[in-house]
């Protein structure tokens, strides 16, 4: 799965084609979660609460940005770009 950030060893990607809802994965060493984009909540996994707080944290300001990748089936690295630098096209 192409990585799409990093926040502090946790790893993110988004796989295409992967099944609804529209979300991404998150990894640290042994543990890993699925996050919901619409909700940006953990769907399931079993990653440490401080982690999961720092990936929601991450997604606060990209939800645009992380369904704009999940529609268009695009990788971007997201990680310094936040739902304010979506060019309007």
């Amino acid at each position: 799965m192409p990585v799409i950030g990093k926040i502090d060893g946790i790893v993110l990607r988004m796989f295409f084609g992967d099944h609804p809802p529209p979300h991404f994965h998150a990894t640290i060493n042994e543990y890993s979660g699925l996050f919901s984009i619409s909700s940006g909540k953990v769907i399931t996994g079993n990653m440490k609460i401080k982690d999961q707080k720092l990936v929601e944290s991450w997604m606060n300001n990209r939800e645009k940005l992380l369904m704009k990748m999940w529609n268009s089936q695009k990788i971007v690295n997201i990680q310094n770009q936040s739902d304010d630098s979506i060019s309007k096209s």
